[in-house]
């Protein structure tokens, strides 16, 4: 996933990130991204899309909209995390996060 880190300034009561899950394997995957706080609590941001089907070596953009809250800075991990199909022979799910810090201007 690309990036792994970013800052956002913003003057609405949220912020907004665009990531690059990627699929490193030739086979495709199925992937799912997942917005938690810097304590791998959920966080109820809104991810377009949420799940999704990667082609081997291939990536797409995924936007995440985080909500500030009422706090005027907010610290969140990105994750992505690829689950594997069902009969297939291994079975890992991987998770790969950035963090992402979003600072609200007035």
């Amino acid at each position: 996933m690309s990036p792994m880190r970013g800052e956002v300034n913003s003057f609405t009561n949220a912020f907004a990130v665009r990531v690059f899950p990627a699929n490193p394997y030739d086979k495709k995957i199925k992937v799912e991204v997942h917005v938690y706080d810097q304590d791998f609590q959920p966080v109820n941001a809104r991810i377009s899309p949420n799940v999704f089907q990667l082609a081997g070596q291939a990536s797409r953009p995924v936007l995440v909209v985080v909500p500030f809250d009422g706090a005027t800075d907010r610290k969140v991990r990105i994750c992505t995390e690829s689950i594997p199909f069902p009969n297939e022979q291994t079975q890992i799910r991987a998770q790969i996060c950035g963090k992402f810090f979003g600072h609200h201007k007035s």
